[in-house]
This record gives structure tokens, C-alpha cells and sequence, in this order.
């Protein structure tokens, strides 16, 4: 390429980090939240629930199966639609929230239900004995208790949207994983290669440690 290393971080590998933590940080929280939303769902209609409803949780149940089986690759080619008509393009970083978004969610569901259910069932009896609502039983007994498993949780998602944000840099959405692409791959730019890997070494060391202390404080 003939950059100098100055060259080469401040006019492609810091772009690039910028681009995916753009991502990672939009796609984390949207996917978060909606699977937040979809937790809450599935371990108040379980059999065991506040609120059985064996039909929408079977239907929920199936629905988040069914996008798990997604490979991702192929799931970006499938909501090429929906991303246009959401975001107005097919390609670029606001292209790839889509797809980041609907590629995690039924992930973090799965993982917030079962840190959800992990609660003492006599924690949520007693409540009930003291006459609390199922609001408050669910936001100041399941959510309060299964906070640390909520914060791993979550830190597991945005590592595994990193990866994912790597993978949609190689059809069109920018981040590190279009760089490897661009430059390590296509330009046979060995360096690049390197720096990339060492970027998202990085990447996931600072948010596992970030993730970890909010664990800690929580516990």
C-alpha cells in the first residue's frame, strides 16, 4: 500500500474502529432492548410464570428458534428488503443495524430468560404473600435478582455482535471486517491483516473487562 503506520491508523484502522463501534454500541442496545422485551414474555407465560399462556409461548418459543437458525450471512441476504425499507439503503453502517439487530435478539432473549428464570421461585412466593403486583415482582424481584446474569448477558452479546459487525463488513457495512477485507484480503496487505485482529482482540478484552466490573458492582 505505501502508508506509513500514522497513515494507515489514522485514514483506515481508526475509521474503521469508529464504524464498528458504531455498530456494535446502536445494534447492542436495539437488541437488548427487544429481547429484554421478549424475555420478560417468555418467563411470565412459561408454565411456571406469573402469567402461563402456553400459546404465546409456544409461538414466541418457535419464533425465536426459527431466527437462531439463521446463519448470519444468510439473514443480512433475507432482510435486504426490510433493511430498505426501514433505513432507505442496503449497504453502510445504518444498513447493518438491521440485520445486527434481528440477528441478536433472539440470542439475547434466550439469554435474559434464562438468567430470568434462574430466580429463587421463593423470592417471587413471598412477594406474592406481602401482595406485591406482578409489575413489581418482575421489576424489583426477577429483574433485581437476576441483574448480574443480565450484565453477562448482555457483555456476551455485544462480543458476539463485534463478531457479527466483522462479518457484515464483508457485504458492504463498513467496520474492521471491511478492512480486512478491503486492504488485508484484496490488497494482500498482510499488516492490515494484523492490525485488524489485534483491534478486535483489543475490542473484546475492553468490553469483557467493562462487562465484568458492572458484574462485579451488581453482585
Amino acid at each position: 500500500m505505501g502508508y506509513s503506520f500514522i497513515d494507515l491508523l489514522t485514514q483506515v484502522l481508526l475509521p474503521g474502529l469508529l464504524e464498528s463501534l458504531y455498530m456494535i454500541v446502536l445494534s447492542t442496545f436495539f437488541s437488548v432492548m427487544l429481547g429484554f422485551i421478549l424475555a420478560l414474555i417468555l418467563a411470565v407465560t412459561r408454565r411456571e410464570g406469573l402469567k402461563p399462556n402456553a400459546v404465546l409461548y409456544n409461538l414466541l418459543d418457535g419464533i425465536i428458534n426459527m431466527l437462531r437458525s439463521f446463519p448470519f450471512i444468510i439473514l443480512i441476504i433475507a432482510c435486504l428488503p426490510l433493511t430498505r425499507a426501514i433505513t432507505g439503503a442496503i449497504i453502510g453502517m445504518n444498513a447493518a443495524l438491521v440485520p445486527l439487530t434481528l440477528g441478536a435478539t433472539p440470542f439475547v432473549a434466550r439469554v435474559l430468560e434464562s438468567a430470568l428464570k434462574e430466580v429463587d421461585p421463593t423470592l417471587i412466593e413471598a412477594a406474592q404473600a406481602f401482595g406485591a403486583s406482578n409489575i413489581q415482582i418482575i421489576f424489583k424481584v426477577m429483574v433485581k435478582e437476576s441483574l448480574p446474569s443480565l450484565i453477562s448477558g448482555i457483555t456476551l452479546t455485544a462480543i458476539t455482535l463485534l463478531g457479527y459487525s466483522a462479518m457484515a463488513g464483508a457485504v458492504g457495512a463498513g467496520g474492521l471486517g471491511a478492512v480486512a477485507i478491503l486492504y488485508g484480503y484484496n490488497m494482500f496487505d498482510t499488516k492490515v491483516t494484523v492490525y485488524t485482529i489485534l483491534l478486535l482482540i483489543i475490542l473484546v478484552q475492553a468490553i469483557q473487562s467493562m462487562g465484568s466490573i458492572a458484574y462485579k458492582k451488581t453482585k
